[in-house]
């Protein structure tokens, strides 16, 4: 009799996943345990492994819930493997956002995974399956916190509380710029199938630029100064001080500074 894992090779865990994980968890042990030599370089290591599985994760919540919904390729694409070597632009899914949380701290979202939109039916699944990624990271965003908002950090080493704090801030930062409605980013895709279809057609073109127009905003020192008001207050909601997070950032960046957002 064939076995689950026989049936379905193309929805294993993938090793690569696993050795992140792994990484995540060695690493947060030597930050819970104060092992390491270099906080800044333990807390660096599981913050960048984190926010990498947290990556992954976006990705297989969107072809988990497209293969729900009707596009059965996912599978055969590698995408349900959680393997980020399989997306279809690895460097914009997970060079460029883990960069860019080195540099300024700043959970810049990513395109990966190809949907075949035209499998699944209604408009309600397809806003689901844009919407699932986000969502993710909502989810990640509320887990990082919980020993926050529980008032659970009793016996938490300062070092381990401030890392969770910047890991959440980065995870907040990914939802609400993935939320943000811009051609290219999920929040577009959630409303994209309630819009006539002149008005998708006039938008299309700009699909590809969605990602450099925000990250252009984001420069504007009004703008970013705006964005990190509103991430700080919805930090603060979740129990999550701006001096632990601003912390946790300092502690990962412990190199000579190069960051250019996140005025905390």
């Amino acid at each position: 009799m064939a076995t689950a894992s026989s049936r379905h090779p193309d929805r294993r865990i993938s090793p690569v996943f696993l050795g992140i994980v792994a990484v995540m968890a060695v690493s947060g042990w030597a930050v819970w345990t104060s092992w390491a030599a270099s906080r800044g370089l333990a807390v660096f290591l599981f913050v960048t492994a984190a926010w990498v599985v947290s990556l992954c994760l976006h990705e297989y919540a969107h072809a988990r819930t497209a293969l729900h919904g009707g596009d059965i390729t996912v599978g055969a694409k590698g995408y349900l493997t959680l393997n980020p070597l399989k997306y279809t632009h690895a460097l914009l899914s997970i060079v460029l956002p883990v960069i860019f949380v080195i540099m300024g701290g700043i959970g810049l979202p990513g395109g990966a995974v190809f949907i075949e939109r035209g499998r699944i039916r209604g408009r309600w699944r397809h806003s689901l399956v844009s919407a699932a990624g986000p969502l993710t990271n909502v989810l990640f965003a509320i887990v990082c916190t919980a020993p926050f908002w529980l008032h659970a950090l009793d016996g938490v080493p300062v070092d381990f509380r401030v890392a969770l704090a910047f890991l959440a801030l980065l995870q907040v930062t990914a939802a609400l710029l993935n939320f943000v409605p811009v051609p290219g980013l999920d929040g577009y895709g959630i409303i994209e199938p309630w819009l006539s279809y002149q008005v998708r057609r006039q938008v299309e073109p700009f699909a590809p630029f969605g990602l450099l127009a925000v990250f252009g905003l984001l420069w504007i020192p009004q703008v970013n100064e705006e964005f990190f008001r509103l991430v700080y207050a919805l930090l603060d909601g979740l129990g999550v001080s701006d001096l632990d997070a601003a912390t946790g950032r300092s502690l990962y960046q412990f190199w000579p500074d190069l960051s250019f957002t996140s005025p905390r």
